[in-house]
């Protein structure tokens, strides 16, 4: 296993500075999110890629994920990281979200980049059926999922909270009938704790689908606010062995977005915190020394 700091949390900075900071305290991956103002793929030409690649070798950092998930560039009033959706009932507006989609998917393939992660479907509108908007999102996905496999990249559904899919049962019940080799699971620690569903118990049971991890803490409230690990309630310890007990050797994401007052401190603390937890159960740090 190998710890990655998401690039979400440094919006006030350049990618290549987020880069320079992100490797200086002492991470080997970064998510990259494929947005503004790091790598929105839509206005991102191909010597800003090439840059891109640059850095992350200077800086000798690999990219653990793209984020396709937020999608700030459309500046949407109500929520920017939900909308626009997949299931959004205005068929051109949830139009952006697949074509950001496929574009997010291309990205991956230009800069290496094994995958991206994106919703999982979205908030149900008023009115709109969990049935009628899985449909939607079913059908909105597909032409994705087909550029994907021509690609050779996963595409990763992330269960929130709050948004059509944000249970294990609902996940799995979904790709069950997408039945695609591509399609696998964004573990979000913090997103399972806050509907519910511990982290250390869900593990072992979507060891098959989960393809990558994204690691915060949650309050003893469960409500969804990403932490600094060791600041909430998630059994680190427990997580941390029973992901290294599955055989697991990918990348931990630590994703804290609402730190972008504090991005290096809240790193550097994640960083050391997780790397305390791993050395206490005998497992081999994921961070530089």
């Amino acid at each position: 296993m190998q710890l990655a700091f998401s690039s979400n949390a440094y919006l006030q900075f350049s990618i290549e500075e987020t880069i320079h900071r992100v490797a200086e305290i002492g991470y080997r991956g970064i998510e990259l999110m494929a947005d503004v103002p790091h790598a929105w793929p839509a206005g991102l030409l191909p010597k800003r890629r090439e840059a891109i690649r640059t850095c992350l070798d200077e800086y000798g950092l690999t990219i653990s994920n793209i984020n396709a998930f937020m999608m700030h560039a459309v500046g949407d009033p109500r929520q920017p990281y939900w909308h626009p959706s997949w299931i959004d009932p205005d068929p051109h507006y949830r139009a952006i979200r697949r074509e950001h989609t496929k574009r997010s998917l291309q990205l991956a393939a230009d800069l290496g980049a094994p995958h991206i992660t994106t919703e999982p479907g979205g908030p149900l509108a008023p009115g709109q059926t969990e049935s009628s908007a899985t449909d939607i999102f079913y059908d909105e996905l597909m032409p994705c999922i087909e550029i994907a496999e021509q690609l050779s990249v996963g595409l990763l559904i992330e269960p929130e909270p709050e948004l059509l899919i944000e249970r294990f049962d609902q996940y799995l019940e979904f790709v069950a009938r997408l039945d695609a080799q591509c399609v696998g699971l964004n573990f979000d620690i913090g997103h399972a704790y806050c509907v519910g569903e511990n982290p250390q118990d869900w593990v072992p049971k979507m060891r098959e689908h989960t393809v990558h991890y994204h690691l915060e803490d949650i309050a003893p409230s469960r409500v969804h606010a990403h932490l600094i690990p060791g600041h909430g309630a998630i059994d680190f310890p427990a997580t941390l062995r029973a992901i290294a007990e599955t055989g697991y050797d990918g990348w931990l994401t630590v994703e804290l977005y609402p730190y972008i007052e504090t991005p290096d401190t809240a790193a550097q603390e994640a960083r050391e915190f997780l790397n305390t937890e791993l050395q206490r159960l005998n497992l081999p740090k994921t961070t530089k020394p």
